[in-house]
């Protein structure tokens, strides 16, 4: 599940100045098996479809459809259980390059909202062509990934 902007989506677009979110949610389903048997790059590309395919068309049945049936997002809600991995990021900002007044920022995180299990949010680094990765499991979940011996030797250099 993940956020697709709609500003340049909609027609007309939203001024370049608009102030407030405009976003829809998408879904991407696939298995453990179709994962496996097809790859992360296959499951990138099913993600990247489904990105690409939204369009004014699209953002607007998605908004009218939620009027009918309104649908809040909340910790713990059916949309965030425990088989889901939710992917944030907006590369529209230039998150290392605001400073109210307190100097640069060090590091940037996402708000206790954006806080569930199996989260990952990404943000343009601080060094051009960085990427910040926030990763959000249970420690439960690091505890079993830790003790998943093919886990720890796909991720540990030799």
């Amino acid at each position: 599940m993940f956020s697709a902007g709609a500003r340049t989506r909609l027609n007309p677009p939203l001024p370049e100045g608009y102030f407030g979110n405009a976003v829809h949610v998408k879904k991407v389903k696939i298995t453990a098996g179709e994962l496996l048997k097809n790859g992360l790059g296959w499951a990138a590309m099913q993600m990247n479809k489904m990105v690409v395919s939204q369009n004014s068309e699209e953002v607007m049945k998605f908004y009218i459809e939620w009027v009918e049936n309104p649908l809040i997002f909340c910790k713990g809600s059916v949309l965030v259980g425990n088989t889901s991995l939710g992917i944030s990021s907006s590369p529209r900002y230039n998150i290392y390059g605001t400073d109210f007044g307190w100097g640069k920022p060090v590091a940037v995180r996402s708000g206790m909202a954006n806080k569930s299990d199996g989260m990952i949010t990404l943000f343009p680094g601080v060094e051009e062509g960085s990427v910040d990765i926030e990763v959000c499991i249970l420690p439960e979940t690091l505890q079993a990934l830790e003790n998943d011996q093919e886990f720890m030797e796909a991720i540990t250099k030799n």
